[in-house]
């Protein structure tokens, strides 16, 4: 388990907005490259890893991008304005910290509310410490992207960071990389850019792999917190099996292929139904003529949020599902 939480503490704190994820693909192929056959960056961006064996071709997605933002204007005192890259919540970010690709560190501050004014992005600047226009534009330049400055915290059991949407399940991928040995399929594992601004690096790179079958990793919203949603998933209770959201119907096949999978090995599995929000499958499974796909997502407290919490047992279970399906025959469709 030290192993895993090393590894996740690598990706999740790793610079990557959405857009700019060039360092978090550097990492992964790092990590994956002695155990596959093939690995390339597409013209996008996405990183695509091949372990090859016989069997339907099936493509495992995990987004690397983190929400953001980007700057659009710098005014004469050197404060920041900025739009947002994917959703964020200006009262969770009031006062937190964001950092750019050079180093650049900056504060999220707001101007003041007037009675009964809601907080929204346009109210907001970032501070990066500059006296002036001037002395900001050494630092920083307009177009410039901006992901969370926040420390990985080790719990036990879970661990808190940003971007464990969705780095948690490029860590399962990378781990399930390393520990499938026997698999009945051809393995195309995607690791996708641009996802929380509409699921874009999976659309192109489900369109060049065009698979038989597609698996989409994601994180998914609990309701296991005090008056939280009501939602059927909590912490500590293994992996999900999704069986819909706002992107995808996932195929019947799939879900009761990943529910007998699981169940015959033992691994403690959810059944997910999410309201709101999409993951990759919502792009794969209409690609030419459509793909059967499905989705396995791992419990996440507080997306979104500097403050994503995971339980390490949920991501160990995970990696073996999905080690488990790629060794199992899959359906017929």
């Amino acid at each position: 388990m030290n192993d895993l939480k090393a590894l996740t503490k690598k990706i999740v704190t790793a610079y990557g907005p959405t857009g700019d994820e060039t360092n978090v693909a550097n990492l992964i192929i790092k990590e994956i490259k002695p155990y596959v056959d093939s690995v390339k960056i597409d013209a996008l961006g996405n990183v695509i890893a091949v372990k090859n064996a016989s069997g339907p071709k099936v493509m495992l997605a995990a987004h690397m991008d983190e929400i953001g933002v980007m700057v659009t204007h710098i005014d004469e005192k050197g404060f920041l304005r900025f739009t947002n890259l994917g959703g964020l919540n200006p009262q969770v970010l009031l006062g937190t910290r964001c950092v750019f690709a050079n180093g650049t560190v900056g504060v999220f501050g707001a101007e003041k509310l007037n009675t009964g004014e809601t907080l929204e992005l346009s109210k907001m600047f970032i501070d990066i410490g500059a006296d002036n226009k001037e002395e900001a534009l050494q630092k920083v330049q307009v177009g410039d992207c901006a992901g969370g400055c926040y420390e990985c915290i080790d719990l036990g059991n879970r661990m808190v960071s940003k971007a464990m949407d969705d780095r948690i399940a490029c860590v399962i991928l990378i781990e399930a990389i390393k520990r499938v040995k026997h698999a009945k399929v051809q393995m195309n594992f995607v690791f996708t850019v641009q996802e929380e601004v509409g699921l874009r690096g999976a659309r192109t790179s489900a369109f060049a792999v065009d698979p038989d079958f597609g698996i989409a990793i994601d994180v998914t919203r609990t309701g296991d917190t005090p008056k939280s949603i009501t939602m059927d998933v909590a912490l500590g209770k293994g992996p999900t099996v999704k069986v819909r959201d706002a992107s995808v119907l996932c195929h019947p096949i799939m879900i009761r292929f990943m529910k007998e999978v699981a169940t015959k090995h033992k691994i403690p599995y959810q059944l997910e139904v999410l309201e709101s929000g999409g993951t990759d499958s919502g792009a794969i499974h209409t690609t030419k003529a459509g793909v059967p796909s499905g989705v396995m997502s791992i419990a996440t407290r507080y997306i979104h949020t500097p403050s994503e919490m995971v339980d390490m047992n949920d991501v160990e279970n995970g990696i073996k599902l999905i080690v488990a399906l790629l060794e199992t025959k899959f359906p017929t469709v």
